[in-house]
């Protein structure tokens, strides 16, 4: 029996799930998950959730005492959440799960590296090693330094927001466990740059992009994994195949799985090893004069950070609002 696109795509490829959504977890069975603030925000609302969001509220309105206003409860359940979500996955797959930190951190190294402890220390007080965590950070210079301290203390980082070679190199040079370029993101610029409604696959800048990178991590041995991420269609992921990782939505990769055909390798090591390319020395100088010569980057950057910080506002609105409704009925309940 022929097999489909996604189970040639995992013959080459990790597949990891791009999703807060437990259930869709549980459909696809991915080696890893990833989620992001925006994921979480969209699965909070979820009703199916509720249960989890409701547990996480009362375990800080209880950390933090009957006095402490519901905005300042519903901040310490942000961070709760994203693990207790982590939690519920790893319960479901094999291998790791990635956990954010605040993007409004993304400028500030040190409050990146606080954040950071404290997200892993939450995991291994549930008993769940370090190893099958990644603190994801926004590919930022402050952020690229946050995770390479954070690598030297035993916490792996997957360093998310990517859109340039720039970023990609410092990442590598700084040790970090894995990288996610947004390939869809970067179709999305150029469209609206170009003015064009479409891009071949094999011509899209974002499958261009990650092309590059691959290619230049594996000429020069770096260690530090890349996963593909923010995919528009599975063309992008088909030209992508043989990818360390590929981060996938449900919808993409229910696509794969009811597609057949031939699904051949585009990104390999030994295809890389032979490319004729130049090793470019990494500093911070360096970084922000291709990062500022780099639009589309600069871009996307700002964007994806402002973006995710909306998203985090939005999630603890919606708790704050919650733990109030939860608190009325609760009061209801005691005076009845």
């Amino acid at each position: 029996m022929a097999k489909n696109l996604l189970e040639q795509l995992r013959e080459m490829t990790v597949v990891v799930s791009d999703t807060g959504d437990i259930q869709a977890i549980e459909t696809f069975k991915p080696q890893d998950a990833t989620t992001n603030p925006s994921l979480i925000t969209t699965a909070a609302q979820m009703p199916q959730y509720q249960g989890i969001v409701d547990d996480t509220l009362k375990s800080a309105r209880a950390t933090l005492g009957d006095d402490a206003p519901a905005a300042q409860v519903a901040s310490l359940a942000f961070d709760r959440l994203a693990v207790s979500f982590g939690l519920k996955i790893l319960e479901i797959i094999p291998g790791r799960v990635s956990t954010e930190v605040d993007a409004r951190l993304s400028y500030d190294t040190e409050a990146s590296i606080a954040k950071g402890r404290e997200l892993i220390a939450q995991y291994e007080a549930q008993g769940v090693s370090r190893e099958r965590v990644l603190i994801k950070v926004a590919s930022t210079w402050e952020g690229i330094q946050a995770a390479a301290i954070l690598e030297k203390e035993g916490i792996h980082c997957n360093l998310t927001l990517l859109f340039g070679l720039h970023q990609a190199i410092a990442c590598a040079e700084s040790g970090v466990t894995l990288i996610s370029p947004f390939v869809g993101r970067i179709l999305d610029w150029y469209k609206k740059d170009t003015g064009r409604d479409s891009y071949p696959a094999a011509e899209d800048p974002g499958v261009l992009s990650v092309t590059e990178i691959y290619n230049y991590y594996k000429k020069f041995g770096y260690k530090t994994e890349i996963m593909g991420a923010s995919f528009r269609n599975i063309g992008e992921i088909m030209e992508l195949a043989g990818c360390d990782l590929l981060t996938i939505a449900p919808s993409l990769l229910a696509e794969l799985q009811s597609s057949e055909g031939d699904l051949p390798r585009k990104l390999d090591p030994k295809k890389a090893a032979d490319a004729p390319i130049e090793k470019i020395v990494m500093d911070k100088a360096t970084f922000d004069r291709m990062h500022k010569e780099n639009r589309m980057a600069t871009d996307k950057l700002a964007e994806g950070i402002a973006g995710f910080e909306k998203s985090l506002e939005s999630l603890e609105d919606f708790l704050s609002a919650r733990l109030s409704a939860l608190e009325a009925k609760e009061k209801i309940s005691h005076t009845a």
